[in-house]
């Protein structure tokens, strides 16, 4: 059995992560450290893993950490991550982070869109992106993988096959994003106690928000050139989930026909990408309700012949593949795991 830690453990995605790990075939966790918890057993955090962990939470301690586990995932804010990652990388860790810290590999990027210079520049062009489905082999190689944002990985997979199949506007794409409030994390504000939680469609940063910079990245490789990628978010009535509508304009004519095929050619044989597109019932697209407690991002398209624009529709749960699935389906990548260990779940309805 693989020893593994949980750095940050007692927020959301820390719980999801224990959720996963606590019933895949290969995985022992030996340790979960939380800074406010400690000395709390993880059941009193996350209730819903009474009777499959009793562990309880440990202070962050750098030597037991490598002493213990054989793979660190550190689920610590954004901006807080790189001192944590740099350590545990310089004693030869391997190590999956949920944060942002390493997902840009310009340092002037976080200066652009976090408002801080990275400290540890040189580890940007070490660390794998985490998303199997474009960087599956660096994955596989890397000491260090850093996970995707939720509302990155799941417009950038909706957009990827159209930019590598050369068919959209690369100076004009624009991405709607809708979210739901598992989205913010554990932390109280007070935009999100009920009374002014309940009931929103809130727009939040409706431009330049800090994913724009991941999704520009990811694509300009596809596209071996700059992307520009226009991004709003908005708050919306969900617990989990993320729909993105993906607006993108034709260079070229192309048909139902030609999308499909496009589509399926660009993800054959992946495990987590599903195609939603159906021409009976209420689910003709896809939907986040339907991909709750899943790792798959479903992926739908429709055609505006008369504006030249490809609506390309994506879901996923933002828990799942945007954040802690994603970290289970890349550790089984490094591990030559079957990527299906540990996330071989049917989404849950109804929610």
């Amino acid at each position: 059995m693989m020893k593994v830690g949980v750095v940050g453990a007692s927020g959301y995605v820390g719980g999801e992560l224990l959720r996963l790990l606590v019933s895949h075939p290969k995985i022992e966790i030996t340790t979960v450290t939380s800074r406010q918890k400690a000395g709390e057993y993880v059941h009193r955090v996350h209730p819903s893993l009474k009777g499959f962990i009793d562990l309880t939470f440990s202070p962050l301690d750098i030597e037991k950490l490598t002493n213990s586990c054989d793979l660190v995932f550190t689920s610590v804010p954004h901006g807080k991550a790189n001192k944590v990652v740099k350590e545990l990388y310089e004693r030869g860790m391997r190590i999956i982070d949920l944060s942002a810290d390493f997902r840009l590999k310009n340092p002037k990027d976080y200066v652009k869109w976090y408002g801080w210079e990275h400290p540890f520049p040189e580890l940007l062009s070490k660390s794998a992106y985490g998303v199997p489905e474009l960087h599956r082999d660096d994955i596989k190689r890397s000491q260090l993988v850093s996970c995707p944002g939720c509302m990155a990985v799941t417009s950038l997979l909706a957009i990827k096959p159209l930019i590598e199949n050369n068919i959209v506007d690369t100076d004009h794409i624009v991405v709607d994003s809708k979210i739901g409030s598992s989205g913010a994390g554990a932390q109280a504000n007070a935009g999100t106690h009920h009374a002014m939680r309940y009931g929103v469609i809130r727009p939040y940063k409706p431009a330049r928000h800090r994913h724009t910079g991941e999704i520009e990245q990811e694509l300009g490789i596809v596209a071996k050139k700059e992307i520009k990628i226009s991004m709003s978010p908005h708050a919306v009535n969900l617990v989990r989930g993320i729909l993105t509508t993906n607006h993108t304009f034709m260079t070229r004519a192309v048909s139902a026909v030609d999308l499909w095929k496009i589509f399926r050619n660009s993800y054959k044989n992946e495990p987590f990408i599903r195609f939603i597109r159906d021409k009976k019932g209420l689910y003709k697209f896809p939907d986040p309700k339907f991909v709750v407690g899943s790792n798959f991002c479903d992926i739908g398209f429709d055609i505006d012949d008369d504006n030249r624009r490809i609506v390309a529709l994506s879901a996923s749960d933002n828990l799942m593949k945007g954040a802690a699935g994603s970290a289970i389906q890349n550790m089984n990548v490094m591990y030559q795991y079957d990527e299906k260990d540990g996330l071989n779940y049917t989404p849950l309805t109804p929610v």
